[in-house]
């Protein structure tokens, strides 16, 4: 191969790069915002939780699972199991 077939095949391969990583940012921006606002949700919910009473005596994985089940829009009412 001569050298300017060579030199454009690793400028074809730097553009097809280039243009790969593009189209994988653009795609991936909505679900990183998506993401940011659910861990911000959950932020705020365990931090609400933590005033009850009741969730103050549940150790952290169970208020973890009341959490996300909170904000997954959980709408029956659930019996909490305290350690005593």
């Amino acid at each position: 191969m001569s050298a300017k077939i060579k030199d454009f095949i690793s400028k074809l391969h730097l553009g097809v790069l280039a243009v790969a990583f593009t189209t994988l940012s653009i795609q991936l921006f909505p679900i990183s915002r998506h993401a940011s606002s659910w861990n911000r949700f959950l932020r705020k919910t365990s931090e609400t939780l933590i005033q009850v009473n009741t969730v103050k005596k549940m150790n952290e994985d169970s208020k973890d699972v009341l959490t996300v089940m909170i904000c997954n829009g959980d709408v029956f009412e659930t019996k909490f199991k305290t350690n005593n």
